[in-house]
């Protein structure tokens, strides 16, 4: 019984995170562009940028790269949500907290390690989907194919590049959006004596986590965007503190660290609620099947 909870969970999960990352690839893509290069981030150039990517490469290009982030994210929020529960209960059993709420720091520890497990086993295709994101689709014609030019034509070691920000962002971000939403699922079972939020508080809740913990590892995302495509935009960024001055000479410290938060924030509550909502209509779904089994 607790094997096939664990299985609908990472089912669930996997498919929440894939139906929520295919609605707002586009978004995504448009945000990606403009972290890797040094033109100003506004809605009006992001709205300029979807179009002629529209006009000039055709409707489906907005979502390229997608089928990169689709074999991450499916892995990633397994193997995220999965590393989390054990954590929870490491942490929990060393604590004395066991089958109790963990207690702020061990809770963000949770998260923190959950999301670094994850970024580890997953990086390279992370790496993959952010070269597929900016480059036209005559350079690179698959999945497949960006890994063997890459490995040809830069070494193995560049699959790898961007890898020190991408895990010094991921501690910020998945401990505080786990932590924020812990948090917020305590202080309303203790406000209001039930022990499951629903649906909406749950939408609410998972919104507030991922503004949080965006908002905290934001320069870190654009640091590690900068280093994944230096390869194909002609630059060369040696570390992540020369990548930041850089950044914020040419660009300014706001107009370079944080370009494109803005859209960050519409896309990351735009994606917790089709995620959320996903994951319920899933578990549900599965029940019932198992239901009919039984």
């Amino acid at each position: 019984q607790e094997k096939k909870k664990v299985l609908n969970s990472l089912m669930s999960g996997a498919l929440a995170g894939a139906v929520a990352k295919t609605a707002v690839a586009p978004l995504d893509r448009t945000k990606i562009m403009f972290q890797v290069s040094s033109k100003r981030f506004s809605a009006k150039e992001a709205y300029r940028l979807i179009y002629r990517t529209y006009l000039n490469e055709g409707f489906w290009s907005l979502w390229r790269g997608n089928s990169a982030t689709m074999v991450r994210v499916i892995p990633y929020a397994a193997i995220q949500f999965c590393a989390h529960e054990e954590y929870k209960q490491l942490l929990g059993s060393y604590y004395g907290f066991q089958g109790k709420a963990l207690t702020p720091f061990p809770r963000f520890i949770a998260g923190s390690l959950a999301g670094t497990t994850a970024a580890m086993v997953t990086y390279p295709l992370d790496m993959v989907r952010a070269r597929m994101a900016v480059t036209p689709k005559e350079m690179y014609s698959s999945i497949v194919h960006v890994f063997i030019r890459i490995s040809r034509e830069e070494g193995l070691k560049t699959l790898y590049r961007g890898f020190t920000p991408t895990i010094l962002g991921v501690i910020p971000y998945a401990g505080l959006s786990f932590f924020t939403y812990e948090t917020l699922k305590k202080v309303h079972a203790d406000h209001s004596g039930k022990a499951q939020p629903s649906p909406p508080e749950r939408l609410l809740f998972g919104a507030c986590a991922g503004l949080i913990g965006q908002s905290a590892s934001y320069p870190l995302d654009v640091v590690r965007r900068r280093m994944q495509t230096a390869g194909v935009l002609g630059h060369t960024y040696s570390s992540i503190l020369l990548t930041m001055q850089e950044i914020v000479r040419e660009e300014g410290l706001i107009r370079g660290l944080y370009k494109g938060l803005s859209m960050n924030w519409v896309k990351g509550p735009i994606a917790v609620g089709i995620s959320f909502t996903t994951f319920d209509l899933t578990q549900i779904l599965l029940r019932k099947l198992q239901g009919v089994e039984r």
